[in-house]
């Protein structure tokens, strides 16, 4: 409908009706669907030879593209043309000087023809060409009369009789009637009241289809799925499969009867242009220079998967996920962290409650042979407790082993700093009163002053209350908490200890390391005093295990990941303790228990003398 359009000031023009001219894109993307019916994509497209066929493919070019749909080839087809005429009307072509019931047919023949039809009985004139009926309307130039089928023949009958449904519905309607009679023309009619009527216009078209109009004047198009069935005698006929309504409601817009489909080789045809379906755990790759279509199936790269086939890319898991084998599906990830069923864990046990045995073994020797002079002579306070440390050093293991919990994450690494800094306190306090107590042995020296447990309680107590405040600071600023780490470990999550602040933690370790040196070289310093005072060489050793095991440690420790890096923390606790302890005690325990003639104060002053 072309509303307010006239020809000139005499005639009304009520509608026009022609050829579609408009983009039928929301048409062409709902037949594209059926594509993916059969999966099919490497398709080719035959058009009818002519400006309108290159048009169609000009215009399809992009919208299968956008589908991913290619064409393998395109074929402009040459066709014969035909004639359409309903059958009441070939009585009257086969006898067009006698048209009964048709008043136009006979002007038209002689105007087309240039010949004159006369009357029965009449007399033609001599210059006149007389018209015999034999004229051939394919004779005729297409801009005459045109006899090929055209595209949009069946769309242009349905509006001439949306038209004429239109015009009795106006001349129906009580306003109209009035009019008519009162002897207006329906040529006085504007088009613009006609295309109120246009717009309730609903009938069943020759075919038995409905047609009517949109709220936007649009008519709802539908399309007949038809296969074309080959017969032995090589002729073929149409037969209905299937229908694509695009405006129809999701699932209802496309309707296909596969079991009524007869394939020519009795089986679907593969249209694609890679014979090879992706399956899940693959994606598609196109190669460079070639069609969308024509891909290669990669594999999906690692930590992705795809769980359908034909996948354009690979996806990746949920984060507490991770893809199976096969890349084809995810599962769910197991939790990581030292536990005390593992084989490491259950080995760091053993060897915690063993080294805390042993400790505890030591003290109560220490405590049963405590009158004995080689334990008087090493400052008996001092030794009991680097003992009580040290059995402590050790228990304090057990905070790292197990599921981390915001209580054993918030004290483990505090508690594992003041209690070694206890330890390595009382070592450096031993050490201070050996040199102190040599040197108070020479004239006039006022070292003796400094002898007595107001030194050894201010180096005991002083040293681990810095480290107290150094952990406190820390847990106050940024305390550790427990943490899921996804990323460092393939199909495992990590359930860890996050230490809050790194530089606190390096820290804490900086001032051990600090207690630890200082000892090493006040020992070294005292490793030539006389024997009766012996434990300097042997704190030296001790000293030298403790650097070396906490310099390993931090390489180690930054290079692991999971229960690894837990076990190497624990390790280090435990390698360092039974170095203090072995090295320290271990000599002593030999003489209580195996020597046991060289606990005397006779021995003592002769390899005080020599």
């Amino acid at each position: 409908m072309v509303p307010d359009y006239k020809c000139d000031k005499q005639d009304t023009l009520l509608s026009v009706i022609g050829g579609l001219n408009s983009q039928h894109s929301r048409q062409m993307a709902s037949i594209f669907s059926i594509f993916k019916v059969p999966q099919w994509n490497w398709v080719g497209l035959l058009a009818p030879e002519g400006d309108r066929g290159e048009h169609f493919i000009s215009s399809l070019r992009p919208m299968l593209e956008l589908k991913e749909i290619c064409l393998a080839f395109t074929q402009m087809v040459k066709h014969e043309p035909y004639s359409f005429t309903p059958s009441k009307y070939i009585p009257l072509i086969k006898n067009p000087l006698n048209p009964q019931g048709d008043v136009f047919l006979a002007q038209w023949w002689e105007d087309v023809f240039d010949c004159k039809i006369h009357k029965p009985g009449a007399i033609p004139q001599k210059e006149e060409k007389q018209c015999t009926g034999k004229e051939s309307l394919q004779n005729l130039p297409s801009f005459v009369f045109e006899t090929n089928m055209a595209g949009e023949s069946y769309i242009i009958y349905n509006g001439v009789h949306a038209v004429a449904h239109a015009l009795h519905a106006m001349c129906g309607s009580r306003a109209q009637s009035a009019m008519l009679r009162f002897g207006k023309r329906i040529s006085n009619v504007q088009s613009w009241q006609l295309l109120a009527y246009m717009r309730n216009v609903q009938f069943n078209s020759s075919a038995g289809e409905e047609v009517s109009f949109s709220e936007n004047g649009l008519v709802s198009p539908h399309y007949d799925l038809l296969n074309w069935i080959f017969l032995p005698n090589q002729s073929f006929v149409p037969m209905k499969v299937g229908q694509l309504h695009p405006r129809a409601p999701p699932g209802q817009d496309f309707i296909i009867n596969s079991q009524a489909i007869t394939w020519a080789r009795k089986k679907v045809p593969y249209g694609r242009c890679t014979m090879k379906r992706c399956h899940a755990g693959e994606r598609k790759s196109v190669p460079e220079g070639k069609e969308v279509c024509c891909y290669h199936c990669a594999p999906c790269p690692e930590g992705t998967f795809s769980d359908q086939t034909e996948a354009d890319q690979c996806d990746h898991c949920p984060e507490d996920m991770y893809p199976n084998k096969h890349q084809d599906h995810c599962i769910a990830k197991k939790i990581h962290f030292l536990s005390y069923q593992d084989t490491l864990g259950y080995t760091l046990v053993s060897l915690t409650l063993s080294l805390s045995v042993i400790t505890m073994a030591v003290l109560a020797i220490f405590l049963m042979h405590h009158d004995t002079p080689i334990v008087k002579a090493n400052n008996q306070d001092l030794t009991y407790l680097l003992l009580v440390s040290l059995l402590l050093c050790f228990l304090c293991s057990f905070l790292f082993i197990g599921r981390p919990r915001k209580l054993t994450c918030l004290f483990r690494q505090s508690a594992f700093a003041i209690l070694f800094s206890l330890a390595v306190s009382s070592v450096l306090a031993k050490t201070v009163m050996v040199v102190l107590a040599f040197m108070a042995t020479k004239p006039g020296n006022n070292a003796r002053k400094l002898l007595g447990k107001p030194l050894t309680n201010s180096i005991v107590l002083g040293c681990p209350l810095v480290q107290a405040i150094i952990c406190t600071i820390w847990l106050a600023a940024s305390p550790s908490f427990p943490n899921l780490d996804f990323h460092s470990l393939v199909g495992e999550t990590i359930l860890e200890c996050n230490e809050g602040s790194a530089s606190m933690f390096y820290a804490v370790l900086a001032y051990l390391g600090f207690l630890a040196l200082v000892s090493f070289i006040m020992a070294f310093l005292a490793r030539k005093l006389p024997d009766s005072f012996n434990e300097a060489k042997f704190i030296t050793f001790s000293m030298l295990v403790f650097c070396s095991v906490w310099i390993t440690f931090l390489p180690t420790y930054l290079s692991t990941k999971g229960k690894s890096m837990v076990a190497v923390e624990i390790f280090s606790i435990l390698a360092s303790g039974a170095g203090l302890l072995a090295c320290i005690f271990f000599p002593k325990c030999y003489i209580i228990l195996l020597r046991p003639h060289l606990n005397c104060r006779e021995s003592i002053i002769r390899k005080k003398n020599t």
